[in-house]
This record gives structure tokens, sequence and C-alpha cells, in this order.
């Protein structure tokens, strides 16, 4: 995943399998909670699944202030590129 482009797109499919959302309700500004009903236990399945993709440490510190999944892309953009 170089661009963010590819983060969102991959990220997109991923939630859409996981928990079982239309892609197309998926938004970088969509909220986690309040439009994708993402609850913490969903953010730490999802945690799991980004580590297993990206072979990257991934901190619950680092999601501990994501609310969209803007926020989300730049946080493994971030992670990826490092």
């Amino acid at each position: 995943m170089k661009t963010k482009e590819e983060v969102f797109s991959t990220l997109r499919q991923i939630m859409s399998e996981m928990f079982d959302l239309p892609a197309e309700e998926i938004a970088l500004d969509s909220s986690l909670g309040q439009d994708l009903d993402i609850d913490s236990i969903d953010a730490v399945d999802l945690m799991v699944k980004l580590r297993e993709i990206t072979g990257k440490r991934i901190d619950p510190e680092d999601f501990k202030n994501a609310r969209t999944i803007q926020d989300v892309v730049d946080t493994v953009y971030r992670i990826t590129a490092a």
C-alpha cells in the first residue's frame, strides 16, 4: 500500500467483508461509531487484520483518537510508510 488511495481501497474492502457493510457506505468522512456502527471490539478486530496485512506492529494508541475512516487511513499510511 503505497498511497493513501490504496490504503483506503484496501480498508474499504476489509471493512465491507469483516463487518458486512456496503462498500459504498464507507467514505473517508464516515464516522466509525455513528455512521458505521464500529465498536471497540470491532476496532480491535480491524487492528489485528491490518497488522496481518501490513506486517507492521500496530499500537492501539495509534488508533485511540481515530474517529473517521480518514483517521484510520492516515494512521495506516503513516505506519506503513515508516
